[in-house]
């Protein structure tokens, strides 16, 4: 029943933090673009460091591109990588105060063990700014995040402000 009661609230924890995430020119309907293994014509390597930081920290991607995030903990404690807006890993990072334990089984996130290497697949399907953390207890407020500058097509101007 526990178990039930914690997937029940980070569900509703991460439904809500989506759903606040519209000031980063990125919204949930938008936003929720797991990629197709058939269609990746990029491949990205990201490495997480015991210096609570990512290498590369910001990435540049094209709309339209489906990337393979290859990501590697590079250090001795468990690190993370949540892909979403600003909004949405803020709201997700206090809830995971309240649950340190939690393991994410999501597309847009993995857990990864010391010196294990875990895949993402990803549609950027709209211009803006994304970002990515590592949301295990206190590596988001040391500063490990990054962030993803997803360009428009050519001719297009970016989605979101005005």
């Amino acid at each position: 029943m526990k178990v039930r009661t914690q997937l029940l609230t980070s569900a509703l924890c991460l439904t809500s933090a989506l759903a606040m995430a519209h000031s980063d020119g990125m919204d949930d309907e938008n936003f929720r673009q797991p990629g197709n293994p058939l269609e990746i014509n990029r491949t990205v390597k990201v490495e997480m460091l015991d210096s609570m930081r990512f290498s590369p920290g910001k990435l540049q991607v094209k709309n339209g591109d489906t990337v393979l995030f290859v990501i590697h903990n590079a250090g001795a404690l468990k690190h993370e990588f949540v892909l979403g807006t600003g909004k949405a890993l803020k709201a997700h990072n206090e809830f995971m105060k309240q649950n340190p334990d939690m393991e994410h089984d999501d597309d847009s996130m993995v857990s990864v063990a010391p010196g294990d290497t875990a895949e993402i697949i990803w549609k950027f399907s709209r211009s803006g700014l994304l970002h990515f953390a590592c949301l295990q207890p206190g590596h988001y407020a040391a500063g490990m995040k990054g962030s993803v500058s997803v360009s428009a097509p050519a001719g297009k101007r970016p989605a979101g402000k005005h």
